[in-house]
């Protein structure tokens, strides 16, 4: 069977938002092919916000999430593969899901940025990935 993680990042986030909430997500920021900004990066993660007010050009297939969005003033293009995200919350009130590592035979997708620029994406060893726990914290 299909990964059901982008059947249910598209359900909560249209429920967060049908909610008037924030949605956020968290990324494994070291994940192959995730592309953010590296100097927002906190242990491994970054926490993102996708609501529509905040990003453009935004969108969710079974493979990766991408948009448009400014750090620090200065527009940029982020692209995350769908097994990098660790979970979905709305910022008002913490209520979402934490997703569980996938076990995966398929390699992770590569950003088509990165195959236009020939770079090739940094892969995990499987002793990072079982110590590495998904954390949820508040941001305000």
């Amino acid at each position: 069977m299909h990964s059901n993680r982008p059947y249910l990042l598209k359900a909560f986030f249209d429920w967060i938002v049908d909610n008037q909430c924030t949605p956020y997500i968290i990324v494994d920021a070291y994940y192959a092919g995730v592309e953010v900004p590296q100097e927002f990066v906190n242990d491994g993660q970054i926490v993102l916000n996708i609501a529509p007010r905040a990003v453009s050009d935004f969108a969710i297939n079974d493979t990766s999430v991408e948009f448009s969005t400014r750090f620090n003033g200065m527009p940029i293009n982020l692209y995350l593969p769908t097994s990098s995200i660790l979970g979905i919350y709305a910022q008002e009130n913490g209520k979402g899901m934490m997703f569980e590592p996938e076990e995966s035979s398929e390699p992770p997708p590569v950003s088509p940025r990165m195959v236009k620029r020939k770079i090739k994406p940094k892969s995990h060893s499987t002793e990072s990935i079982s110590k590495a726990k998904p954390s949820l914290r508040v941001v305000k």
